[in-house]
């Protein structure tokens, strides 16, 4: 499984307001600009976000966006699973059990997919907005390369 354009941009729009938004709203041109970032995409996404409670806006003079709660409590996973749906390798169904597979091989197969995107979950839910910003401030350690 690879992310979307739309979860990295909405990962990269959020990580923005964390490092520039001292709790004030930020407009999604001043967004936009930042993270160059196509602004008509980038409101798409941010109302994708709001609509899963973790932005929320300001109309008006001195509008915009600001996180709906702490960066410490919002997980890449929530981002990811806001604009793209739930996290997963494929659409692939449950596998049968105890050789009940209809085709060679593909319940087995079925079972490595289902495991590999629940990994790729666990590593997303594993990180949250602070953590991003933090290594991005140098306050913290690259993540290390899963060998």
């Amino acid at each position: 499984m690879k992310v979307s354009t739309r979860g990295d941009y909405a990962c990269r729009a959020l990580l923005s307001l964390v490092l520039h938004g001292d709790g004030r709203p930020t407009s999604v041109r001043d967004i936009a600009e930042r993270t160059d970032l196509p602004q008509p995409y980038l409101e798409q996404i941010l109302l994708a976000l709001k609509g899963a409670g973790i932005v929320r806006s300001k109309r008006g003079v001195g509008g915009g966006y600001v996180l709906a709660r702490p960066a410490e409590e919002i997980t890449l996973a929530a981002i990811v699973s806001a604009v793209d749906g739930p996290i997963a390798v494929g659409d692939f169904g449950e596998p049968h059990q105890n050789g009940a597979c209809d085709h060679e091989g593909q319940c087995v197969l079925l079972a490595v997919w289902a495991d590999v995107g629940e990994h790729m979950r666990r590593m997303l839910e594993a990180r949250t907005l602070a953590d991003i910003a933090a290594i991005t401030r140098g306050e913290a350690p690259w993540p290390e390369p899963v060998t």
